[in-house]
């Protein structure tokens, strides 16, 4: 096969295996295919996509690890119930909605680093705390890791309840401390890839899409409260807006 110039997928230094099981994911997540239902064969795909044998099997066995496909010798390759149990989480536009999701969902999460430190606040995103408390956290649910977080906290906020911001979720328990009033909160959504350090820490393939999350909360005098730095997996996010006419 003509590596150069791909009809499908181009030139691109990622291997042709990978970028195969990208577009088989995609079918098995949009419910192209269907949980139980067989992949067509092999001879099949091949002429779909222009691929070696090779590179068939080898996304396969990708997407098998992965638990999506199941290959049974003699039978083919069927899509297991995995691909119907997996949740997309929703980008939600109101800060009521967002903290009711988080109050709502139970992800495992595991923190990778936190300490005292600085986020970098721009002019028009508010005015900076004189100190932060920031942590940064790695989320999963049912095993799966999903998004890699970034959180800076007001360090007088944090104090107040320093056992519960490490245990918990770290939004519920913002809005809920007594006295501590938010009053405005931007969110900015960009699709980015992953780099090598977040595609090791979720175990996915470096250059998978991403979707990139800043999360800013200030406080009645303009003091930025919270930050947060949010790189999910971009099949994990669903974003739906009310086109108002």
């Amino acid at each position: 096969m003509n590596e150069i110039g791909h009809r499908i997928f181009g030139s691109t230094p990622i291997p042709r295996y990978v970028q195969l099981a990208d577009l088989l994911r995609q079918r098995v997540e949009k419910g192209e295919w269907q949980p139980g239902s067989t992949l067509p064969s092999i001879d099949e795909l091949m002429a779909q996509f222009d691929v070696a044998r090779v590179t068939i099997r080898q996304a396969i066995a990708l997407l098998a690890d992965e638990g999506l496909l199941s290959p049974q010798r003699g039978r083919g390759t069927f899509v297991t119930d995995k691909a119907r149990a997996r949740r997309q989480l929703r980008v939600e536009t109101t800060l009521a909605d967002l903290v009711q999701m988080y109050r709502g969902d139970h992800p495992e999460h595991a923190t990778v680093e936190e300490g005292v430190a600085n986020p970098i606040i721009k002019a028009r995103e508010g005015t900076a705390a004189p100190k932060y408390f920031h942590m940064r956290r790695v989320h999963s649910r049912d095993g799966e890791r999903y998004c890699v977080i970034s959180m800076y906290i007001d360090y007088r906020v944090f104090r107040r309840a320093p056992a519960r911001f490490r245990r918990e979720l770290v939004l519920p328990v913002l809005t809920s401390l007594p006295g501590v009033k938010i009053t405005s909160g931007r969110q900015t959504l960009a699709i980015t890839k992953a780099d090598v350090e977040t595609a090791k820490l979720l175990g996915i393939a470096v250059n998978t899409p991403m979707a990139e999350v800043r999360r800013i909360l200030c406080g009645v005098d303009g003091t930025v409260i919270y930050l947060a730095d949010v790189n999910y997996r971009g099949d994990y996010i669903h974003l739906e807006m009310d086109l108002r006419p």
